[in-house]
């Protein structure tokens, strides 16, 4: 979720339901050298406990200065993202790319909680390939050297986000009767009643999503409704979506500043109003104006004229 899960979309996703969140995965390497957009990365807010904070990198040395700079910050969690399958994140051995090598995995990981007095987490995914899907038994040893919890993303790293989400290996996991940790399982999760069936096919302690939320932090009210009732919650209407896209806005912008908030909202836009009929024309001037009271002016002016645009699907 790089250049996704900060402080803006984090505090909307609490707002609307999410139990446990992570910061942007943030490299080692740029800790330790001090640089501004790694240590930007760290900031987290009361409002958000409980909160985790991810690093990745591949130098058992690197990972253990990065995991005492984050200590002091004093999140709830420290994340070891071994999931991430991009190429210039998993080629250099971090990551995903950490899977080739789960002997250094489990010494990396072992480091890491003795390097903090914090609870220390794992994101994973189920191997390299379909030759290596090795995650029952990694999860029993991560578990062994002192990790207090795991999510599994239901994909090898090759597959990176293609053909569906395998949790089977998951389940097993979970079903390890020697596993004592909670499991958290990711991967494909989109609709309230996805989140129940496979809460209760695979057992797992609770559910990790990423991609759904972007664009569309109901996702998680919505889920836990479900869960709680078995009816669905009305959508949201185009006025509130609107409504929480110019909230957004106005986060991104006074955290990162006018021009950068502005550039990464586009990547929320399409989502803000997906499903919306005849919208192509408001959509391409959100993404390609940066005129802050331009885009304040659209948003405005689809909620103004809401009952114009029909929601679909």
């Amino acid at each position: 979720m790089e250049d996704v899960s900060d402080p803006p979309f984090r505090a909307l996703c609490k707002k609307h339901g999410a139990d446990f969140m992570f910061t942007e995965f943030i490299s080692s390497e740029g800790l330790i050298r001090d640089a501004a957009k790694s240590v930007m990365k760290m900031d987290i807010y009361e409002y958000e406990r409980p909160v985790g904070i991810q690093i990745f990198g591949s130098e058992i040395d690197s990972m253990i200065q990065a995991t005492e700079i984050i200590t002091r910050t004093n999140p709830d969690v420290v994340d070891i993202n071994y999931g991430c399958p991009v190429k210039k994140v998993a080629c250099k051995g971090a990551g995903a790319g950490i899977l080739q090598d789960i002997p250094k995995m489990v010494r990396m990981t072992e480091a890491i909680v003795k390097a903090t007095h914090l609870p220390v987490t794992v994101k994973t995914r189920l191997g390299w390939d379909d030759d290596t899907k090795y995650v029952v038994e990694t999860a029993e040893r991560l578990q062994d050297i002192g990790i207090e919890a795991i999510s599994i993303h239901g994909r090898t790293r090759k597959q990176m986000y293609k053909g569906d989400a395998d949790w089977s290996l998951i389940g097993e996991v979970k079903n390890n009767p020697r596993m004592r940790i909670p499991v958290f399982g990711n991967g494909d999760i989109d609709t309230p009643e996805k989140a129940l069936e496979y809460k209760q096919r695979y057992g797992v302690d609770g559910i990790m999503i990423g991609r759904a939320s972007i664009g569309y932090p109901w996702i998680f009210d919505e889920i836990k409704h479900f869960v709680k009732t078995g009816e669905h919650l009305a959508g949201p209407t185009i006025a509130e979506r609107v409504s929480v896209a110019k909230d957004h806005l106005e986060m991104s912008v006074k955290w990162k500043g006018e021009t950068l908030g502005i550039a990464e909202m586009k990547r929320h836009y399409s989502n803000y109003f997906k499903g919306i009929a005849h919208f192509k024309e408001y959509r391409m001037k959100l993404v390609t104006s940066y005129d802050l009271n331009e885009i304040r002016e659209i948003l405005d002016f689809i909620a103004q004229n809401q009952a114009n645009f029909e929601l679909v699907g």
